[in-house]
């Protein structure tokens, strides 16, 4: 894998090849950073058929799953460059929606942002259908399912920091006691929220604890507080379980614990480390058997913290910063796929 990937030595691809993104309403995406956009403009220059679906389009007719498809293309300059400042209004066309078998579809990438709640499950069932017709879903429903992601991580222990995952409060203040220095955060959080970072002697244990767990009726995550935080707490993409080979560290504004570019971080590249490659190796042939072909992992200093399966981002600032097109990686990946 190199650093640079020229579009001209692109494998060919068919124009006959139906690509669906389920994902959030595109006016809501971020131009600046949002990564299904560079997977768009790959599936683009493919000359793939695009169509947007989302959530609410998503129906089972006559025992078949099926979805409003909506064809899809991005304008102007910004479809190649993807650059806000190209961005004309519209910044996209996209045509009404057509009553369709997910089934004649060949792909459908499932890139709709947390929360993982219900509905997000229901989409999965929808997918799953598709996929016994013989779809390729990225990621595959069933593994979006089992893949907690933070408790996924947990599978690979000789990759994570000490940690606990219990709803009582005596086993959390316990793990806190022998750690002093702790993170406690839900399971279900994403973009850093609901994190706290509790010291020796917090006199705010017994009110995080209650709140996070609300009650004692949901079971919450407690970690080793890494100080390597402070240098970054790294995204690492894996495509079809193989590293891309450059990390996006995301640096803490001044007085947070947090790393998370939601949570008001700074994006840093950096190539991968020994013990970040080593990581990688302990988790990619498992995500690739388990049909997780886009995955984001996070480092902290020596340590896996979490497993990203439902929407990875950092595409676009690796991209940037590296002159990658992960984009194409991944379009690369699904063409062979599909072969």
């Amino acid at each position: 894998m190199t650093n640079s990937v020229p579009y001209a030595d692109e494998p060919e691809s068919s124009a006959d090849v139906r690509i669906a993104f389920v994902m959030d309403p595109l006016p809501s995406l971020s131009l600046k950073k949002d990564s299904t956009l560079a997977m768009i403009r790959s599936a683009m220059r493919r000359g793939w058929q695009i169509f947007f679906v989302g959530q609410n389009d998503l129906l089972l007719h006559q025992g078949q799953a099926h979805g409003y498809l909506h064809p899809l293309r991005l304008l102007g300059a910004f479809a190649e460059s993807l650059d806000p400042a190209d961005a004309l209004d519209p910044w996209y066309e996209m045509g009404g929606g057509v009553l369709t078998p997910l089934a004649e579809l060949d792909v459908i990438m499932m890139r709709k942002d947390p929360p993982f709640d219900m509905e997000y499950i229901y989409t999965t069932y929808f997918l799953e259908r598709a996929e016994e017709a013989g779809v390729l879903v990225v990621n595959k429903p069933e593994s979006l399912r089992d893949c907690n992601e933070k408790f996924f991580a947990t599978a690979f222990t000789e990759c994570c920091p000490p940690l606990v995952v219990s709803r009582r409060e005596d086993v959390l203040r316990a793990f806190q006691k022998e750690h002093k220095n702790v993170v406690f955060k839900r399971l279900d959080g994403m973009g850093g929220t609901s994190v706290f970072r509790i010291m020796e002697n917090d006199p705010n244990l017994g009110v995080v604890l209650e709140t996070l767990t609300k009650g004692g009726t949901e079971q919450i995550m407690g970690q080793l507080f890494l100080p390597e935080i402070a240098d970054g707490d790294k995204r690492i993409l894996l495509v079809d379980g193989e590293p891309v080979p450059f990390a996006l560290a995301r640096v803490p504004m001044a007085g947070e614990a947090r790393g998370n570019l939601a949570a008001g971080g700074t994006g840093v590249g950096q190539a991968l480390t020994e013990r970040d490659r080593w990581i990688a190796a302990q988790i990619g042939p498992e995500v690739k058997r388990r049909g997780l072909v886009f995955v984001g992992i996070d480092v902290i200093g020596d340590y896996l913290t979490e497993v990203n399966v439902t929407c990875p981002t950092c595409i676009r600032e690796l991209d940037a910063q590296f002159s990658l097109d992960i984009g194409g990686m991944l379009m690369d990946t699904i063409a062979t796929k599909l072969a």
